[in-house]
């Protein structure tokens, strides 16, 4: 049976234009790390909005907050996501599953199989998170003393090479803003990375499973 909640409802109805503003942020901070040329208007005008943006995101935690009727300690350690994307927003985007449940509820039945959307899932969040991480991890190294991260493409490699777990250690942040990002992201990467293989690996046993089945009893 559907959720027919105070809470739920809200999700449904807000979820896909604050995935939208999310998306609408991230592009908004990128130009403003990677647009060294953008003139001052423009600049204050992607800042205003970035905030903008982000007190809708506030708004929509504490109205979560309100309908869920839970003291606020326990909501913030039962909606942990919540939590850390509206403290980082540049991590909005990855609430793609909420998203897709907001699309179904909409449209019917999923499409794609169980395994099939956790490797969706995870594929997209992978480039969400390497993208936001690799533009902030550059804002904070670019000019840095010693910084071996000397370029938009470096940093992308940098978070590709972090988020496969890869590591090959030729470019590495210095700065304690950036040794901090790469710590979510590694973190982010052996998570995404976990669910990827599981899923993978569930599929074949399944597949496995079914061509064992159908083979005739050997006599």
């Amino acid at each position: 049976m559907d959720d027919d909640s105070p809470s739920a409802r809200w999700e449904q109805r807000t979820e896909i234009p604050l995935f939208l503003a999310s998306l609408v942020f991230l592009a908004l901070y990128a130009t403003r790390v990677l647009a060294d040329g953008l003139p001052t208007g423009w600049r204050t005008l992607c800042w205003v909005t970035m905030v903008v943006l982000w007190m809708l995101f506030a708004v929509d935690y504490l109205m979560r907050w309100h309908l869920s009727g839970q003291r606020f300690p326990r909501f913030v350690r039962t909606h942990f996501l919540h939590t850390v994307v509206v403290i980082l927003p540049l991590l909005r985007p990855l609430r793609i599953v909420p998203l897709y449940d907001a699309i179904q509820h909409r449209q019917g039945e999923p499409r794609l199989s169980l395994h099939a959307r956790v490797i969706a899932y995870a594929s997209l969040s992978t480039l969400l998170l390497g993208f936001a991480g690799a533009l902030a991890v550059f804002q904070q190294e670019r000019g840095a003393p010693g910084a071996t991260m000397r370029t938009f493409g470096d940093a992308v490699w940098w978070a590709a090479s972090t988020l496969s777990t890869v590591g090959y250690g030729d470019i590495t942040p210095v700065t304690t803003g950036g040794r901090a990002i790469a710590m979510g992201m590694m973190a982010g990467g052996l998570a995404l990375l976990g669910a990827v293989t599981g899923s993978f690996s569930s599929w074949l046993l399944q597949i496995f499973s079914r061509e064992s089945d159908k083979r005739p009893p050997e006599s």
